[in-house]
C-alpha cells in the first residue's frame, strides 16, 4: 500500500513541474495540446510494420524536455510503469505473424517483430508526449484547454475531479491501511473478508469526504466552471509554434526520412 500510495502522490511532481517559468510553459495551454494532438495523431495512423519512419517523431518530445529542462530519468521511470501494457500487448505478434517482410544484411525479419517494434515504439512518442504536455501545462491547464477548444463541460470537470479525488483515495486507503496493520498480529486479520470490509469502509469514507469537500468547494463559489489564474491568450508564439511542430509532423508522416537519407547515402558512395 505504501508504493501504491507514494507512487498516487508522485503523480503532482508533474503539476509542480508546469509551475517552473520557462517559454515552453508561458505558452497557451491550447498550443499545446493541438500540437500534442497532432503528433499523436501522425504516429498512432502509421503502418503497423513501420519502425524506421516513426524515429524521426523522436525530435519532438527530446527537443520539449531540452526546451523545459524536464528531468529525463523522471519521465523514463513514467515510462516505464506503463510499459508492460504495451510490451504484452505486442509480445506475441512474432508467433501469429512469421512471414518474412524484411532482409537486413542476410537476416529475415518476420512481420511480427516488426509489428512489436512499432507497438513499442508508438507507445514511447504517444505516452512520452502527453507527460510532457501535463509536465509543462500542468492537469488543470489541459482540462481548461479542452474546454476552450470545445470539449463537454461535463467531461472536462469529470476528467479533473478523477485527477483530484485520486488524492483523497488513496488518502483514505493509507489510513484504513495503517490501522489495519497496528490492529493485525502474527498475520491475522488480513484474510479476504476482513479486506472486502475495508473495501466497503473505504467507499463510504471516500463518499463522505468527497461530499465534504463538494460542500466546501460550493461555499467558495464554484459554479461547475474551470478558471485558472493566468489569461488565455492566442499569439504569433502560438500560431508558429503549432503550425512549425504541425508541418514538421506532416513531412515525418508522408516522408520516410530515414529510408530516404540511407538511399541518398548509397547513391553517393557509389
Amino acid at each position: 500500500m505504501a508504493k501504491i500510495e507514494s507512487a498516487f502522490f508522485d503523480i503532482g511532481t508533474l503539476d509542480r513541474l508546469a509551475s517552473r517559468d520557462n517559454w515552453l510553459s508561458r505558452l497557451d495551454p491550447r498550443a499545446k495540446v493541438v500540437t500534442t494532438l497532432l503528433f499523436v495523431v501522425m504516429v498512432v495512423s502509421s503502418g503497423k510494420y513501420e519502425v524506421s519512419a516513426l524515429l524521426p517523431f523522436f525530435l519532438f518530445p527530446f527537443a520539449l524536455i531540452a526546451v523545459a529542462d524536464l528531468p529525463l530519468d523522471y519521465l523514463c521511470k513514467k515510462l516505464l510503469i506503463a510499459a508492460p501494457f504495451a510490451f504484452f500487448v505486442g509480445v506475441f505478434n512474432p508467433f501469429f505473424d512469421s512471414a518474412p517482410q524484411l532482409q537486413l544484411h542476410g537476416w529475415a525479419i518476420s512481420g511480427g517483430w516488426l509489428s512489436f517494434a512499432s507497438i513499442m515504439l508508438r507507445f514511447t512518442l504517444t505516452v512520452s508526449a502527453a507527460l510532457i504536455l501535463i509536465a509543462t501545462t500542468s492537469f488543470t491547464g489541459v482540462c481548461l484547454a479542452l474546454e476552450k477548444l470545445g470539449a463537454p463541460r461535463v467531461f472536462v470537470l469529470q476528467l479533473l475531479f478523477l485527477y483530484r479525488y485520486l488524492f483523497v483515495l488513496i488518502d483514505e486507503g493509507s489510513r484504513l491501511h495503517r490501522a489495519q496493520t497496528l490492529r493485525s498480529f502474527n498475520g491475522k486479520g488480513r484474510g479476504l473478508k476482513v479486506l472486502g470490509s475495508l473495501l466497503g469502509q473505504l467507499l463510504l469514507r471516500t463518499l463522505d469526504r468527497a461530499q465534504r469537500i463538494h460542500m466546501a468547494m460550493l461555499c467558495r463559489g464554484f459554479d461547475g466552471e474551470v478558471r485558472m489564474t493566468r489569461r488565455l491568450h492566442i499569439g504569433i508564439r502560438e500560431v508558429v509554434f503549432v503550425g512549425g511542430w504541425g508541418a514538421t509532423f506532416l513531412l515525418f508522416r508522408t516522408c520516410n526520412l530515414p529510408q530516404t537519407l540511407g538511399l541518398l547515402v548509397e547513391r553517393l558512395m557509389r
